[in-house]
């Protein structure tokens, strides 16, 4: 009898339609589906998402407004093996014994389409590495 692997809780929390922020939450929510849990550390209206960001997502069929993050509880972090930050500066709680890692991308808000497609897909790696090691299917 082979005993499983158990499976790290991963928790991404962003700062939700800050442009490259929004691109990966919504990437998580459509490639890693509930494996990954996507919380938001503040947001604002869909209509300030940069048209260029939801052009770039709408090209690879993901529509950017149809993900909402649930708001971001130290509860949540509390749960997590793995936090995943991005553009949250000090709003995200700090716990010990978590694995933090902090994604850092240029922010692609007031550039156009073919400016935003290169970190919509340098987003897209990093998701598909960390579904990889953390949340195989």
């Amino acid at each position: 009898m082979s005993t499983a692997t158990p499976r790290s809780s991963v928790l991404f929390v962003c700062v939700h339609n800050a442009g490259r922020s929004q691109m990966a939450a919504a990437l998580l929510a459509h490639l890693a589906g509930d494996r990954i849990e996507v919380r938001s550390a503040g947001s604002a209206p869909a209509e300030t998402v940069n048209p260029a960001v939801v052009q770039a997502m709408d090209e690879v069929g993901i529509d950017i407004s149809a993900e909402t993050p649930k708001i971001l509880t130290t509860e949540a972090v509390q749960a997590s093996d793995v936090v995943i930050t991005m553009g949250c500066g000090d709003t995200c709680p700090v716990f010990p014994g978590k694995r933090y890692l902090d994604w850092k991308l240029d922010d692609p808000a007031g550039q156009g389409v073919e400016s935003v497609r290169p970190i919509r897909d340098g987003i897209r790696t990093l998701v598909e590495g960390l579904i990889a090691e953390i949340a195989p299917a």
